[in-house]
């Protein structure tokens, strides 16, 4: 008997229905051990881990939440029906083989253990992973513990640097990425607007632009960049007076005909982040939705694995997809194939295994027995990846130049018609439908178009240009592929987070920074950089050599724990000049805190305690020492201590977060729990509500994540699907509030389901 364990239970479903008997299939779902959390005691309020400098450091790795049960019962069941042989089927990245490098050793004491991995569940690429087994790959591991590492050191100190400024969290890549969306509000904020005049006319449907002004005219129009515009002016007179003699004219004289072909080569296959795009532009899904049907699809059989940055594919494959392609639609619709730069560059980034996403079965055009959406989202990949084998489209162009009647102004225009759709023709309900027939006018000079008979044609527009728009979630992944920062597995869960955290809102599809993450930004992040004379280790320039260093590991062209070293050494020496340059003033926390036990107090007494100095003038250690005179003397005033209820409420939620008592006390600036003041504005209060915000973010409670595993078996649903409806990588990333969240979601899609069942 054989026995292969995969991560998710539907994908063992399908895995299931290839191997057939002789096998056990079985779900670990996801992680099983991992670093140890908060609620772990001692060990969980740990940011790092000693090491020798020449080992990784080795935390005591502990059971994610019902791991153990799950594989305990792997484990007797295997037993029971004397199993010898294991395969561990983890998903083929750095995640799934750390998944799998801890389950080699969980499942050591069974005499053959064997690692297989396949882009795809299809029964020929199961039967071909089966023989060619292997052993956990050491690389890829190392690369996962460090960035497990990397990523808890900055978590936990920065986060907790962060609480003197009522920040929730700050992270190694979503803080980079929350400066990309800061970044481009303050420069929306510092656009200042260019008003201009232009005029469009149309002419048997093609567009025509006035030409106002030449590059080195007096009046020509540049935009804040410098580049030139033709076709806008300042002089609005002017703009009256041609839009008059068109409109006058009626007609365009064509001057000059300039003749070309146009190819348009076809895009290259999906990665994750242009599948996340292509889905938000062409069906308008957000990101979680997206990721949440292409999990399915992929866990079905119908396409390759979703999380890749290669735009690679097996050669049998596209021989597959040719033979369709030379069927359905003839030879001159065949093409070289379209890669991209992934592809392009030489043999470094072509030693991974991973495809492009893709159709298993490239001929089948569309999915049976799934949902409507699944169904569309099929149809992009199923699309895209045909397109990519298909000839380029091509188009006849022509330039054209004419004159109005009345005016000494040219007007420019192209016309182009469609005369081989190539790989549009596969694609062609997701894009605009091209014109196919060549102009009804005359293609001559001296000829004469006459304008379209529209109301607004020609058309005067009095403008002034805009500010750069704001990312919404598919450009902000765009912006962070481009920046080298995330990666596949990561995108979707970062920026639902910095969302989750309160640092940005999504209005209308557009990513908008709050008063926290501009704080966060522009006030926090600077502290372990140039403003403490640091190295900017939150940077995006930094996280991308970071990124680039991780996947320098998983390939073994660099040395895991010397990464780990330099970087560890770079972190502790910005964190330290962070903490230094923090001393140097209050921190807005402390100046608050300041400020509202001030009030009150008679002038001659507020000019002693700070020593006739404002409050900015205070440095750090002063301010502390600052508010404990005035918590002294909150108690000489007869200032209201901490109630008994008060005081009982803030240690439990002290020892739920796993904070030291003195750390929490220092937050707002008293040593004991005797110098905590009552009533709604006193310390206690204050610190209440620090601490109920950040065991906001602390793991969801073991009967939170039961009653979401009840409800989710009632509606069908697998957990990693659950997982990804929450947007986060794994169950152990759901916090209380992403549980609070994700209950209120399944309690309405069970209310749905039940209403659909009662019609």
């Amino acid at each position: 008997m054989k026995l292969m364990i995969l991560e998710s239970g539907t994908k063992a479903k399908t895995v299931k229905k290839y191997l057939g008997k002789g096998w056990i299939v079985e779900a670990c779902n996801g992680h099983v051990q991992d670093l140890p959390t908060r609620k772990s005691g001692k060990q969980g309020s740990k940011a790092m881990w000693a090491s020798d400098g020449t080992n990784l450091p080795d935390p005591p790795w502990e059971w994610t939440d019902r791991a153990e049960n799950i594989i305990s019962g792997i484990i007797r069941k295997a037993n029971g029906k004397g199993v010898e042989e294991v395969y561990i089927a983890t998903d083929p990245d750095r995640e799934g083989e750390f998944i799998a490098w801890r389950l080699s050793i969980i499942f050591s004491d069974f005499p053959i253990v064997r690692r297989v991995t396949f882009n795809e569940i299809t029964e020929s690429a199961i039967q071909e992973a089966m023989a060619n087994h292997s052993d956990v790959d050491s690389n890829l591991v190392d690369a996962a513990k460090v960035r497990r590492f990397m990523d808890r050191l900055v978590g936990y100190r920065c986060s907790k640097f962060a609480r003197s400024w009522n920040l929730r969290s700050m992270g190694r890549v979503q803080t980079p990425t929350l400066g990309f969306i800061v970044e481009r509000e303050l420069e929306r904020e510092a656009h200042v607007p260019i008003p201009y005049h232009s005029i469009r006319a149309t002419s048997d449907g093609f567009n025509f632009k006035v030409r106002f002004h030449e590059k080195d005219e007096d009046g020509a129009w540049f935009d804040d960049d410098g580049k030139h515009f033709p076709d806008r002016t300042f002089d609005g007179e002017l703009a009256e007076a041609t839009h008059e003699a068109i409109s006058k004219a009626g007609k365009l004289a064509i001057s000059s005909i300039k003749e070309g072909k146009k190819k348009r080569k076809a895009p290259a296959p999906f990665t994750t982040d242009t599948l996340l795009q292509a889905a938000s532009s062409s069906l308008g899904w957000s990101m979680g939705k997206t990721s949440k049907i292409a999990s399915d699809l992929y866990q079905a059989g119908h396409i390759t694995y979703i999380r890749t940055d290669s735009t690679r594919t097996s050669e049998t494959s596209r021989n597959e997809v040719k033979s369709f392609i030379k069927e359905k639609y003839g030879e001159e619709f065949l093409g070289p194939g379209s890669l991209g730069p992934d592809a392009k560059k030489d043999s470094s980034n072509v030693q991974d295994a991973h495809e492009a996403i893709r159709p298993t079965n490239p001929a089948s055009e569309e999915v049976s027995g799934m949902e409507a959406d699944h169904k569309r989202l099929y149809r992009l990949v199923w699309s895209r990846f045909t397109s990519s084998q298909m000839s380029d489209s091509i188009r006849e162009r022509r330039d054209l130049r004419a004159t109005i009647e009345g005016s000494g102004l040219l007007m420019t225009g192209t016309a182009s018609w469609l005369v081989h759709s190539g790989w549009e023709e596969a694609s062609a309900e997701f894009l605009a439908q091209p014109r196919k027939s060549q102009p009804n006018f005359d293609l001559s000079e001296g000829s004469e178009w006459p304008l379209d008979k529209d109301e607004d044609n020609p058309l005067l527009t009095s403008d002034e240009t805009k500010p750069p728009r704001r990312f919404s979630e598919s450009s902000i992944v765009k912006q962070m592929k481009n920046a080298g920062i995330g990666r596949p597995s990561t995108y979707v869960s970062i920026v639902q987070r910095i969302q989750d955290r309160g640092y940005v809102e999504n209005e209308n599809s557009s990513l908008v920074p709050t008063e926290n993450g501009r704080t966060l930004w522009m006030d926090v992040a600077p502290i372990y950089g140039s403003k403490a004379g640091g190295m900017d280790i939150l940077s995006a320039s930094f996280t991308s050599k970071m990124e680039d260093s991780l996947d320098g590991i998983e390939l073994g062209e660099m040395d895991a724990v010397s990464i780990w070293s330099s970087f560890s050494e770079d972190f502790k020496d910005a964190h330290n000049k962070a903490i230094e340059y923090r001393r140097r003033s209050p921190t807005p926390k402390q100046k608050s805190f300041i400020e509202s036990r001030i009030v009150g107090l008679e002038e001659d007494v507020v000019k002693s305690l700070l020593d006739g100095r404002e409050i900015d003038d205070l440095s750090g250690e002063e301010a502390s020492d600052l508010i404990g005179s005035l918590n002294e003397l909150s108690k000489t005033n007869g200032g209201p201590p901490a109630s008994e209820k008060q005081i009982s409420y803030l240690m439990s939620l002290i020892e739920k977060s796993g904070m030291a008592l003195a750390d929490a006390l220092s937050l707002v600036g008293v040593e004991d729990v005797d110098g905590l003041t009552g009533g709604r504005e006193g310390s206690a209060s204050e610190l209440i509500g620090m601490m109920r915000d950040a065991n906001s973010s602390l793991p969801a409670t073991e009967p939170q994540m039961e009653l979401i595993r009840n409800m989710s078996e009632q509606l069908g649903i697998s957990m990693p699907d659950v997982v990804a409806i929450a947007d986060v990588a794994t169950e152990d990333e759901i916090t209380k509030s992403d549980a609070s969240t994700l209950i209120k979601k399944l309690k309405s899609m069970r209310r749905k389901q039940g209403k659909g069942n009662r019609k």
